[in-house]
């Protein structure tokens, strides 16, 4: 009997310990990945390999072979070249890296920020979604665990916020967040369709490539209890004033002392500036201004160069490799400046580390100034990928810490065990088959006819020309007079340029000692159009012309995403559309874009509500009327909005 009950003892705490120890060395995780039936615009997946042609990308220069002709010589498509092939295989590695692949960002997000460790937890989170009992939704709403105040927000426990998060029908999964077991915790970290995919209400479907219009992040970041670890993000461009005389001393890279910034006052900061962020909108450079950018789609196939701005111009894909890359080796990690915060911010290394790691969500990663220990030397012992800046999974550019106009802040996206750059093509390749929606209901042909005609008339293809209805041009911030401040983001870089160098394609991770360098091209691209994306040599920088595919599924419009007009024609400006948690209307907010009345209107009330001024969201410029102080009638203008909205790729 005895041993019977110890038994009944032993064996249940072996089978937990079995368990936790499973999860411990094995560190599942889970993300979502929609089949593709359940999507409401399907891609076309099907390569030329299966028939008579064979497709490679060659820094962005497209190469088709086709079997009845002559095959190119084999110099000219060989991975020293910088060939890659698309595939079958290929698109599916690029569509499961966008859903599920973090490159390690759970690090940040969860252990030095503290996404889900404030009173918004993995708990509330799948509550809100429990709740939702398989129906789906394009913006969960949560209920928060704990009272907080941020930015001069004031939640009780219990009060529910709206994430924006998209849940599609019959997930119990928000689209982009992954759910991982590491070090004994659960982290969260997020993939690239958090902000790329939405949920069409009226169906359930998930739509991909379209942007996330009403996520949340500035809020979901404010909440978090490092936030400051985000700061160079924000409106925080001096850390010297958030200096006490109780901070801390530090030993800096130079050999001295210096003082960390109070965390608190920081925090307080930091979150006063985040809660101001619109919803659909996230600040995507590390240029120490507020100029959050509106999430852009992914309909890219065309649309070259790549950003707001353009900068992304070179490469692989036309330069969207560059841009996709940005994403993880800059936005989800500000670690990953820790190699150039000097020259780029005027900020010691080591007080920049210090500063992010003070106050860290997780103990194991808070820094102690106390410990004498230089900031940079204790992450050193956490860091799961050594030798880079950063947590994320990142490959160094050949000549780091130089930055360049491939790879701006020196480093590239890279899993080990992948080729170089193999993740990130495949990501393009797949971006570049996603179309949007086939719309339900067409106008009329006349109607298209005549807003075709219009679309000539009012020489909007002077700019919006080729297949894209782009021109693939970079205009100076002067010339199309949008707020300025997103068009010189990146001439901080300018500090540590060099050559655009990298790997051929097929060299492995990690990188051999001997791995080959090669020199990415750039003759194709005009050296001032890359100044100007890059905003160096005191230009000021510019603005892309954009693509107008997919316009049905990208309002607001222009460069700050500032154009937006709700159903009615009232609701004018952000404050009174996305800040109120009404959707802009993409007709009336396209209407916006050629009616100088309407514009004014928006642009007045942008400029009155301070959370805007403060964000640099205006929705000024690109003053290009169609109505009727430039001879147009409504009926001319109507069709014109309706032909826009309409367009497909060539």
């Amino acid at each position: 009997m005895r041993k019977s009950r110890w038994l009944w003892l032993i064996v249940p705490v072996l089978a937990i310990g079995a368990v936790w120890l499973t999860l411990y060395l094995l560190e599942p995780e889970y993300s979502y990945t929609p089949p593709i039936g359940k999507l409401e615009n399907k891609p076309e997946l099907r390569s030329s390999q299966h028939g008579p042609v064979r497709q490679f990308d060659v820094w962005g220069k497209s190469v088709k072979l086709h079997a009845n002709s002559r095959q190119p010589s084999p110099s000219s498509l060989s991975p020293d070249d910088g060939a890659v092939e698309i595939t079958p295989d290929m698109l599916e590695l690029g569509r499961k890296t966008l859903y599920e692949q973090t490159f390690g960002n759970e690090i940040f997000l969860s252990d030095v920020l503290g996404i889900v460790s404030g009173p918004l937890t993995i708990k509330s989170i799948s509550k809100a979604i429990a709740k939702l009992k398989g129906a789906g939704t394009s913006n969960l709403e949560v209920a928060l665990e704990e009272d907080i105040t941020v930015g001069g927000l004031s939640f009780k426990k219990g009060d529910i916020i709206k994430t924006g998060f998209d849940v599609a029908k019959g997930s119990y999964m928000p689209v982009g967040l992954t759910v991982k077991y590491q070090e004994g915790r659960v982290k969260v970290g997020v993939t690239c369709m958090a902000c790329h995919a939405t949920v069409n209400d009226e169906t359930g479907r998930l739509v991909e490539g379209a942007p996330n219009a009403d996520l949340n992040l500035g809020l979901v970041l404010a909440l978090a209890p490092n936030s400051a670890a985000f700061f160079t993000h924000t409106d925080v461009d001096n850390l010297v004033q958030y200096v006490k005389d109780s901070s801390p001393l530090i030993p800096n890279s130079k050999g001295g002392k210096e003082a960390l910034p109070d965390a608190q006052l920081l925090e307080k900061a930091v979150d006063d500036n985040l809660v101001k962020w619109a919803p659909g909108y996230f600040d995507t450079t590390v240029d120490l201004i507020s100029d959050i950018t509106q999430i852009p789609d992914m309909f890219t196939k065309g649309d070259y160069p790549y950003s707001w701005s353009g900068f992304a111009a070179i490469g692989p894909f036309k330069g969207l490799s560059s841009f996709t890359n940005n994403v993880h080796a800059q936005n989800t990690d500000s670690l990953s400046q820790m190699d150039v915060s000097d020259s780029f911010f005027g900020i010691d290394k080591e007080v920049y580390v210090g500063t992010i790691l003070q106050n860290a969500a997780n103990p194991k990663y808070r820094y102690d100034p106390k410990s004498g220990m230089k900031p940079s030397v204790f992450f050193d012992t956490l860091d799961p990928n050594p030798g880079t800046a950063g947590a994320n999974e990142v490959i160094k550019i050949p000549n780091y810490p130089k930055v360049s106009a491939f790879a701006p802040n020196g480093l590239y996206v890279n899993t080990p065990g992948y080729k170089v750059g193999e993740q990130v093509n495949a990501m393009s390749a797949y971006q570049n088959v996603i179309r949007p929606p086939v719309p339900k209901q067409t106008p009329k042909p006349e109607t298209l006819a005549l807003g075709k005609e219009i679309f000539r008339k009012a020489q909007c293809i002077t700019c919006h020309a080729g297949d894209a209805f782009n021109n693939h041009r970079i205009l100076p911030v002067k010339e199309i007079g949008t707020e300025p401040a997103r068009a010189r983001a990146f001439f901080p870089t300018e500090n540590d340029f060099g050559k655009s160098l990298f790997y051929p394609p097929d060299t492995p991770v990690p990188l051999p000692k001997d791995a080959k360098v090669v020199e990415v091209p750039s003759g194709d691209v005009e050296p001032d159009q890359l100044t100007l994306g890059l905003g160096h040599k005191n230009t000021g920088g510019g603005y892309k012309v954009k693509g107008l595919i997919g316009l049905r599924w990208s309002a607001p419009y222009l460069h700050d995403g500032g154009v937006a007009v709700g159903p009615e024609l009232t609701q004018v400006g952000v404050s009174a559309t996305l800040m109120k948690g009404i959707s802009p209307d993409p007709y009336n907010s396209l209407k916006a874009m050629v009616d100088r009345n309407l514009r004014e209107l928006v642009v007045k009330a942008n400029r009155e509500d301070q959370r805007l001024k403060d964000t640099s969201v205006t929705g000024q410029g690109h003053e290009y009327w169609v109505d009727e102080t430039t001879g147009y009638t409504k009926e001319q203008q109507d069709a014109l909005i309706q032909y826009l909205l309409n367009l497909k790729l060539k």
